[in-house]
């Protein structure tokens, strides 16, 4: 069973670099193996957050785990599951497209009600 790095990390999947690297900071040092002496679960829980954070403070590796990762749609509840496909598609992960410019599904709802209400 593949990890879900983004969860480890408590992210979007659409998290920017920066997301990334600040959530890493504060996770490493809630759960840094010296505050919590003689547990193991503590250390694999650490270990777990080095390990999504090489592969998704990396674009190359980030990319290709994005590209490669676990869809099992019984894993994630809908919006989880929508959120991890816009990160793959509307960001255009990898080709340098700013995802700011594109619209928001919430954007679109409220331009299509507008229109509807005769605002438009």
């Amino acid at each position: 069973m593949t990890k879900d790095y983004y969860k480890i990390l408590e992210v979007d999947y659409d998290a920017s670099d920066e997301d990334i690297r600040l959530s890493y900071r504060k996770l490493a040092l809630q759960w840094h193996p010296d505050k919590h002496k003689d547990d193991s679960s503590v250390t694999a829980k650490f270990q777990d957050i080095n390990e999504a954070y090489r592969v998704l403070s990396d674009p190359t590796k980030r990319l290709e785990y994005d590209l490669s990762g676990d869809y099992e749609i019984d894993k994630y509840s809908l919006p989880e599951y929508l959120a991890r496909f816009k990160g793959m598609i509307l960001t255009c992960n990898g080709l340098g497209i700013n995802h700011s410019s594109l619209w928001s599904y919430n954007q679109h709802l409220k331009e299509a009600n507008e229109c509807e209400d005769g605002k438009v």
